[in-house]
């Protein structure tokens, strides 16, 4: 006869057997990281608007370190040269001379700080402006993510909007930051319901881009050319 589980032997007392108690279902994770289950911070208006994307003007300052380093070799190896009891080069010595024998007014000399300076006057205007004037930048919907549009690709969306409009035959649109240029060529209807069908269609489709500065809008219409 077989004994019931969970009972002793020897005493014929019952034994509890251990329970493992299961964590509810409905709390949340403790081992989750503590940002997962917090609630976002929701954007502001001051959040969605984005300035343009900087760019890194990678080539105009390579160029930039390039002339540098290759001017500083040169001075320095002319420096050393002269140090080890050799002739300094003509072309240095040349342009010493130069520089000390013509005056301030000498047209070359004016030629010369002209071209300084605008050159100068390009670098600081290349440091101070972000560049980038290709990509529109996007209202911002999450902190971590900031996302661009290029401008042909908006061209090419809203081109798409204008062609579903009935009576444009064809389209042209170029979108900038500040405004879209649109050129239609309507074939039948009258050009004022076109062009305010145009309006309507395009205006949706510009807040469907989610541009964080909404450019304003030109439309133009007009019947084909004759052939011939």
């Amino acid at each position: 006869m077989s004994e019931p589980q969970g009972s002793d032997s020897t005493t014929g007392t019952t034994r509890r057997l251990p329970v493992m108690e299961k964590a509810p279902e409905d709390g949340p994770d403790r081992s989750a990281p503590a940002d997962v289950h917090g609630p976002a911070r929701p954007l502001d208006e001051a959040d969605g608007g984005q300035g343009r994307f900087w760019s890194a003007r990678r080539v105009p300052a390579g160029i930039v370190a390039l002339v540098l380093l290759i001017g500083a070799g040169v001075f320095l190896y002319d420096v050393a040269a002269v140090r080890a009891h050799r002739p300094a080069m003509h072309w240095r010595s040349s342009l010493a001379r130069q520089l000390a024998e013509r005056p301030l007014d000498d047209t070359w000399m004016l030629v010369g700080a002209g071209i300084a300076t605008a050159l100068g006057l390009l670098l600081v205007v290349l440091a101070v402006t972000p560049g980038l004037r290709a990509v529109l930048p996007m209202r911002r919907a999450h902190h971590d993510v900031r996302a661009g549009l290029h401008r042909d690709a908006a061209a090419f969306a809203l081109r798409d909007r204008a062609m579903e409009v009935s009576g444009v035959q064809s389209a042209r649109v170029r979108a900038g930051r500040r405004r879209v240029d649109v050129h239609a060529v309507s074939h039948f209807r009258e050009l004022d319901e076109v062009r305010a069908d145009l309006d309507a269609t395009l205006a949706d489709g510009i807040r469907g881009l989610g541009l964080s500065r909404t450019p304003a809008l030109s439309v133009r219409v007009r019947r084909p050319g004759r052939k011939g």
